[in-house]
C-alpha cells in the first residue's frame, strides 16, 4: 500500500477546499488536497453562467473561472493534488489522522496528516427524499444533474421541461433549458415563498415569462418508459389538481451537507444543517479535524465558502503549531433564525458568523445581543430563507454569556 505524509489534508477541491488548502500552504504547512474528480472546482465547473467572485475576488466571474482562479493559487503555493482519490476513512491516531483513499488507476493509498480539513461540500435531495408519488419513468432528474449534463456533457435532458422546487440550481436551469431550446412549462415551490436569491427569480423566470407556482405541490409523476405528464395540487385546495404534459421533470429541492465521512469518525452533527457542528475556528468536535463551506452548512455565495475555508485553513495551521486560543463564548440562534454557524465566538478578535431567516419578514432588524447588551445592530429592507445573513462581531467579555443573534421584523 502506497503511504504519503503531509501535515494537512484537504477532502474536497470546491471553492472551500481550494481556498482552505492555499492559506495552509501559504503559512508554511505541507498541504494535499483529495477529490474524486479529475479536475479541481467541483460543482464550480458546471456553473458557466456568472455571478461568481464578487466578494472575494472582486471581479466578476463563470464559475469556471472561479474555479481556475482558486486552482491557480494552490499550484502556486505547491499544495499537492490528489485527483481522482476518494477518501474512504479518517482514523485519528494519537497527533495525527490516517486517511484512506482509494484510485482507480493507483488503488490504495494511506495518508497521514496532522490536521483533516473536510470540504466535502453537499449533495441534491431527490424526489425519494420528498416521497412523491406515481411512476418510475426516465426523464427524472435531480437540477444539477441536468446542469451538468447540458453544460459539460452537452446532453438535452428532454424538450418540454417541469421544474419542482424553486432553488438557485432549479432557476438557473429554467433560463438554461430555454436557452438551449427546451420549453419549461412549469416551475413549482410548496413553499409560499421562493427558496432561490431574488436575482434568479428575476432573471431566470420573469426575463423569460417562466410561470412559478407558490405553495403549490407535485402531487404524481407518470410515464410508461419516459415521463409523460405530472400532476400539482395548490395547497389552498389540495383536492383539485392541475396536469402538465412533459417529458422531463427537474428537482430542485434542497441540498444536505456531505456527513459521511464526519459521521464514521464521530464528528457531531448540527440538528439543523445536517451538517458538523464547529468552534470558531472551524474544529468539529474531533480534535484536529475542521470543516468549511457547505459542507458545514449550505451557502447561498460560492465567495462565503471561500472566505470560510481560507479561515479554516489557518485555523487549522495554528492547531499543528500548538497555538491555542482562549475558550470560545457560546453562540446560539435566537428568534426567527435556524441556526449559526459557527457555534462559538473567540473573544477579543473578530469573529464572522453566518446564518438563515426561519421566514420572509419586511424592514427587520438583525442583531447580537449578550446578557442585556446589544452588540450590533443591522437594519435590512428584507429577510428572506433564501439568502444568508451575514454579521462579524467583535466581544471583549467571556463572562457577559451567551451570544445571541435575533431578527425581528414584518411578516410578508
Amino acid at each position: 500500500m502506497k503511504e504519503l505524509f503531509c501535515d494537512i489534508a484537504v477532502i474536497g477541491a470546491g471553492a472551500a477546499g481550494l481556498s482552505a488548502a492555499h492559506a495552509a500552504a501559504s503559512c508554511g504547512a505541507s498541504t494535499a488536497v483529495i477529490d474524486r474528480e479529475e479536475a479541481p472546482g467541483g460543482v464550480l465547473l458546471q456553473c458557466i453562467h456568472n455571478g461568481f467572485g464578487l466578494h472575494y475576488f472582486r471581479e466578476e466571474l463563470t464559475g469556471p473561472e472561479y474555479a481556475e482562479r482558486m486552482a491557480l493559487q494552490v499550484r502556486k503555493a505547491q499544495v499537492k493534488m490528489l485527483s481522482g482519490h476518494t477518501a474512504i476513512s479518517i482514523t485519528p491516531c494519537g497527533e495525527e489522522h490516517e486517511l484512506i483513499l482509494y484510485s482507480g488507476k493507483t488503488g490504495v493509498t494511506r495518508l497521514h496528516a496532522g490536521a483533516v480539513i473536510l470540504a466535502t461540500g453537499c449533495r441534491e435531495r431527490t424526489r425519494a427524499n420528498i416521497a412523491v408519488p406515481g411512476d418510475r419513468p426516465a426523464g427524472v432528474f435531480t437540477a444539477g444533474l441536468a446542469q451538468k449534463l447540458v453544460n459539460m456533457e452537452g446532453v438535452a435532458p428532454g424538450k418540454r421541461a417541469v421544474i419542482v422546487g424553486s432553488g438557485d440550481i432549479g432557476l438557473i436551469m429554467a433560463r438554461r433549458l430555454t436557452w438551449s431550446g427546451i420549453e419549461v412549462a412549469r416551475v413549482v415551490e410548496i413553499q409560499p415563498y421562493p427558496s432561490g436569491l431574488a436575482r434568479n427569480i428575476a432573471q431566470c423566470l420573469d426575463d423569460f415569462g417562466i410561470r412559478l407556482d407558490l405553495a403549490t405541490r407535485i402531487t404524481g409523476i407518470y410515464g410508461r418508459d419516459r415521463v409523460e405528464s405530472v400532476t400539482l395540487s395548490p395547497l389552498s385546495d389540495p383536492g383539485k389538481t392541475e396536469k402538465i404534459h412533459c417529458d422531463t421533470v427537474l428537482f430542485s429541492v434542497g441540498l444536505i451537507p456531505e456527513n459521511e465521512l464526519a459521521r464514521k469518525c464521530g464528528v457531531r452533527l448540527h440538528p439543523v444543517t445536517g451538517g458538523a457542528v464547529t468552534d470558531s475556528a472551524h474544529m468539529t468536535s474531533v480534535p484536529g479535524i475542521f470543516a468549511c463551506g457547505n459542507a458545514l452548512h449550505v451557502h447561498d455565495l460560492a465567495d462565503y465558502a471561500s472566505a470560510e475555508g481560507a479561515l479554516c485553513g489557518k485555523s487549522a495551521v495554528d492547531f499543528l503549531r500548538g497555538e491555542r486560543a482562549p475558550a470560545d463564548i457560546p453562540v446560539e440562534a435566537g428568534l426567527n433564525l435556524r441556526y449559526t454557524a459557527p457555534c462559538g465566538c473567540r473573544p477579543g478578535v473578530p469573529n464572522r458568523f453566518y446564518m438563515r431567516p426561519a421566514k420572509v419578514l419586511n424592514n427587520a432588524v438583525f442583531r447580537a445581543v449578550q446578557g442585556n447588551t446589544v452588540l450590533k445592530t443591522q437594519r435590512l429592507q428584507a429577510a428572506r430563507p433564501a439568502e444568508m445573513l451575514t454579521m462579524e462581531i467583535t466581544v471583549n467579555d467571556p463572562a457577559a454569556g451567551v451570544i445571541r443573534f435575533e431578527l425581528e421584523g414584518e411578516e410578508a
